[in-house]
This record gives C-alpha cells, structure tokens and sequence, in this order.
C-alpha cells in the first residue's frame, strides 16, 4: 500500500521563503527497506549551504533536504525483521529528512533509547556523531586536555562542549556575547568571537590548546592552527565564512584541503584534518557500525543526563522556510527542529 508523504522541496538557489510544499506517492517498503513516519528533523549548516548551491557533493535541484531524522517505523519490505514496525529510530539522511514519511534502507536506521522526546533526539544524530567522532576518533582528546570550539552556541558546537567536558576536558568557546550566558552554562569558558580571538585563548591557555574544532575556515583557520600546543590537532569541518562567495562551491573547500595538507607536511609536530562524515561509506558495513556505535554513545549519555538537548525551536514541516530563517539568523543556541505536523 502506497503512502501520502507531505515534503519540502528545495527547487533551486532561493532564498527560504522559496521552499515548496508538495505532496508524493510513497511506494511501500521494497527488500530491505523501512517506511518511517518522520516525527522530527532538523536545520543544519548544510542546508543553508545547500540552498545556496555551496554544499560540496549536493545533488542537482529540486531535491528535498534534511540531514537527519528520528521517526517510527510503520511498515517493512522483505528481509527486514517485523519487530522493528513500531520502533522509533534516527537515521542520517542527507538529504530527504524534510518530510512527513521518508523510505529507508532498514541498515541505516539506529534505535532511539525510550524516553527520549523525538525533538530532543534529533538534535544529537548528526551534531552528535560528528562531535563523538571528531572528538574522539579524529582529534583523540584526553581528559585534562584543552580545547577551542569556535561557534559553541551552535548545534554541533553545543554537543561538542557538552561531551568534552562530561569527559573532564577543558573548553574555550567562542560566541556572541548575546549567547555567553549559555556557552557558560554548557561548561565552557566563553570568549567574544567578534574580539581579538588569539589573544584571548592565549591569555586562557598560554601554551596554546590541544584540539580546535572550527567550522568556519576562511582566513581565519590560520589563526586555528596557529593557537595549537606542540602535537594538538586542528580538525576543520566546514568553511562558514565563504557561504555567500560567488563561484564555484568546491573551491574554498579545494583551498582548504590545499592548506591543511600543506600544514601536515611542515615539521611542526601539529597535525590538521577536515572532518567528512560521510568519508568512510565506501565500506557501508564499518560505516553503519560507527554510526550506530557512536550514536548509541551518544544516546545513552543524553538518556542519562549528562548530555541536555539544545532545541532552539520546534517549528511544523509545513513552516520549514520560517525554521530555516531562524537558523540562519545566528541569535539561537543550539538547533531549530522541524517537527511533524499536529
């Protein structure tokens, strides 16, 4: 039996009071597939790249965005096991989580601990396998050590914060000083990212920091590598700053990629990655594994309590171009959620 799904459609570079709503048959579960009623998604920095065509491998337009998703599977194809109908799950997406059902290879999809509120979940799958892998598999960070997490009001950085310090590991975060209360209340120590940047991590951690976590790149990822200590790790992950550039969408990634290997070759004892989430998926089966373990980590710590859900706003799916104008306006801490309608 079919399915009526209600999606966002993404139709070309517009600005987000340009998304569409629209309606489409879904086909029932094939051989190994999963239909899942999405109950929340959410607005990452790839969107806002995407629907500016910035996004580096994003498909061609229209296509429907949502990096990621958490839902209750309905319905089953062959080759799946019954009991997972009626298990709410979290799946990365990519693209297709801006929607009220989404058809899902049933290998992707990672349970949700009971008692965690859809919304609440969302906000750590992809924020949370990306800070639990650049954190901890990328970075290797250590208790006692000492960190810089530029954007750390933000989704990924809000997550980053958290897992850092439940681990005893010392935080510096940049943010606004609208947001420095919260930055603070997470655990970190707050610096003015409009301020003198160097200068205040260095008068914080005068040998510089083991670890920088920055998503914006730009000029600024010198700066980064700069404040790093003898053998900290810079990991970058995004390239913020070139948003709005005209051009080609790969260059500044390109340029970035240029420079981080360039920093690797010097005899400095420093090292500088960029992080891709999706870089191991070649070996789907090791990369459905560390999804599913580090996400369940994850999980588990936010089942527990130590971690706390950062949801900026819960907005309907049929309101995604207000969701995204919020996310883009920079005056939130943590993620805006797109839920399902009531």
């Amino acid at each position: 039996m079919s399915t009526l799904a209600t999606e966002i459609i993404l139709p070309g570079r517009v600005e987000p009071a340009g998304l569409l709503v629209a309606q489409r048959e879904l086909a029932a579960p094939g051989p190994g597939q999963a239909l899942v009623r999405v109950e929340a998604s959410g607005v990452s920095f790839a969107e806002q790249q995407m629907r500016r065509g910035k996004y580096y491998d994003q498909p061609a337009f229209p296509f429907v965005p949502g990096y990621d998703l958490v839902g209750t599977v309905t319905a089953v194809g062959s080759g799946v096991d019954p009991a997972l109908t009626g298990t709410r799950v979290a799946a990365l997406t990519k693209i297709g989580g801006w929607a009220s059902h989404a058809l899902l290879d049933a290998g992707d999809l990672v349970p949700v601990p009971v008692g965690l509120d859809a919304a609440e979940a969302e906000t750590f799958v992809v924020n949370g396998i990306t800070a639990w892998q650049m954190l901890y598999r990328t970075a290797r960070v250590r208790p006692g050590q000492t960190i810089l997490v530029h954007g750390a009001n933000g989704g990924v950085g809000s997550t980053l914060v958290q897992l850092a310090r439940a681990n005893g590991i010392r935080v510096i975060g940049t943010a606004s000083a609208r947001n420095a209360a919260a930055v603070e209340a997470l655990g970190a120590t707050w610096i003015d990212y409009r301020g003198d940047v160097p200068h205040q991590v260095r008068a914080l951690a005068p040998g510089g920091v083991d670890a920088v976590f920055d998503h914006i790149g730009g000029p600024g990822i010198t700066d980064s590598f700069a404040l790093l200590a003898p053998h900290g790790t810079l990991v970058s992950y995004g390239t913020a700053a070139t948003k709005d550039d005209a051009g080609n969408s790969r260059l500044p990634v390109l340029k970035l990629f240029a420079r981080l290997l360039t920093w690797n070759a010097l005899p400095n004892k420093r090292h500088a990655h960029f992080f891709n989430l999706w870089a191991g998926k070649r070996n789907l089966a090791r990369f459905r594994g560390r999804v599913t373990a580090d996400l369940g980590q994850v999980f588990e710590l936010a089942a527990q309590g130590v971690l706390r859900a950062q949801v900026a706003a819960r907005i309907p799916l049929t309101e995604a171009a207000r969701a995204m104008e919020l996310a883009e306006s920079s005056t939130v801490v943590g993620k805006v959620v797109i839920v399902a309608n009531s």
